[in-house]
């Protein structure tokens, strides 16, 4: 018996979740750079009855993310794919961030869409970031985030060394261009019989979430928390949740388009009741 394929791109604790939650009952392959973390999850979920599979991937090269998506056509039907790797800006400088957020997610869309079976979908993880950052840009500049021929993306001026003053305003432009590349990719998808949406988070409760809140921006951050009409910390299932959806048949008249799940905080901002600048 063929079984449909799910690919879980990134391992951490979105991840890991979003496995769990979809993976059952399909050959998951599970691709991340961090081995140790691979190795962990290829024994958990293996031994939670999972058909998983585990393959190293640098979602900055596009070798490497080619190299995974014929790893995965190779299993069967690639009828999911749920793209959650990056980098926030406590964990990594300028360029990594643009290198895996920006050029990464670009880089899947392209490769993951030659192999997207028919009827299938797949999710990328932006941020509530990118949506705060909508209209903050110049029209131009994020026509160039959505239209430029990825190859081409880091060689924007705007990207150029020296050109984005720090690791945060580089997240928010990768992440509001993963919403926009995600809505030029649906028309290839969509050619493909498949569909492609992204999720904006909040402050989730994930090791990268908790970073962010230890840094020097966390007092903000839970300020915007407090604010919101949740008032509370996301989890890694609510974000599944959400993915489970969006791949789901009861959302097959979505497509490129962006989900914010953010307990409420950028409405919070919106409406006057918090500074997001602090």
């Amino acid at each position: 018996m063929s079984h449909n394929v799910t690919v879980i791109v990134g391992a951490g604790g979105m991840g890991e979740t979003i496995a769990r939650r979809i993976g059952a009952g399909t050959k998951l392959v599970v691709a991340d750079f961090n081995d140790e973390l691979l190795s962990r999850l290829q024994t958990e979920l293996a031994g939670d009855g999972f058909d998983v599979t585990t393959q190293k991937v640098d979602v900055s090269s596009r070798e490497s993310v080619a190299a995974l998506a014929d790893a995965a056509a190779a299993l069967g039907p690639v009828t999911t794919v749920i793209h959650t790797a990056g980098l926030s800006p406590t964990q990594a400088p300028t360029p990594a961030i643009l290198a895996v957020d920006l050029l990464g997610v670009a880089i899947s869309l392209e490769e993951f869409a030659r192999v997207i079976a028919p009827g299938g979908a797949g999710v990328v993880i932006a941020s509530m970031a990118g949506t705060m950052a909508a209209g903050r840009f110049p029209a131009e500049m994020e026509t160039a985030l959505a239209l430029t021929p990825t190859d081409q993306l880091l060689a924007l001026p705007f990207l150029a060394e020296g050109a984005v003053p720090n690791p945060g305003i580089a997240y928010s432009i990768a992440k509001r261009a993963n919403q926009l590349r995600v809505q030029t990719a649906s028309v290839a998808w969509g050619e493909r019989g498949a569909r492609i949406n992204s999720i904006s988070p909040g402050v989730i409760s994930t090791p990268m979430g908790q970073l962010e809140l230890a840094s020097e921006s966390g007092a903000n951050m839970r300020a915007m928390v407090d604010a919101s009409a949740t008032g509370r910390l996301g989890t890694p299932s609510d974000i599944a949740a959400a993915a489970e959806f969006l791949v789901s048949p009861n959302a097959s008249f979505v497509t490129g388009t962006d989900l914010l799940v953010d307990g409420g905080v950028v409405a919070a901002v919106r409406a006057g009741k918090v500074n997001p600048e602090g």
